[in-house]
């Protein structure tokens, strides 16, 4: 069950990152070369780890896509920071730190999330489901 979760949250964002890209543009680090392209390639990403997740021939591409999403999790981590030190620096203070705690937190378990639910792990939740 918690795969399949997963994996919708997943293509859900990929599907925002190519449908609407402007929110995702704005949380992008200065120093990233070509953030149109990255949001891009972000969101294909997250809907290759979906279907990774999803599919049912292949336990090795399953656990590939959730080696796949937990390095995805880690590499976007630098547009959370950044996208928390926006936030916080306009004068309402955006979302506030009731949002971007528990976001700066939640990273890390999605890390573990990806890897558990696809089989990475020596406990696999891909084995109850």
């Amino acid at each position: 069950m918690a795969r399949w979760i997963l994996a919708l949250l997943y293509a859900l964002a990929g599907v925002l990152h190519l449908a609407a890209p402007q929110p995702f543009l704005g949380i992008m680090p200065d120093w990233l070369p070509a953030p149109e392209l990255v949001v891009m390639l972000t969101g294909v990403a997250e809907l290759a780890g979906a279907a990774g997740l999803l599919q049912p021939w292949s336990p090795a591409l399953r656990v590939a896509a959730g080696w796949g999403l937990a390095a995805y999790a880690v590499c976007v981590f630098p547009a959370n920071i950044v996208h928390f030190i926006r936030d916080m620096a306009r004068l309402d203070h955006g979302l506030g730190l009731g949002y971007h705690v528990p976001r700066m937190f939640l990273q890390p378990v999605l890390v573990w999330l990806a890897l558990w639910v696809s089989g990475a792990l020596p406990f696999r939740e891909s084995n109850r489901s």
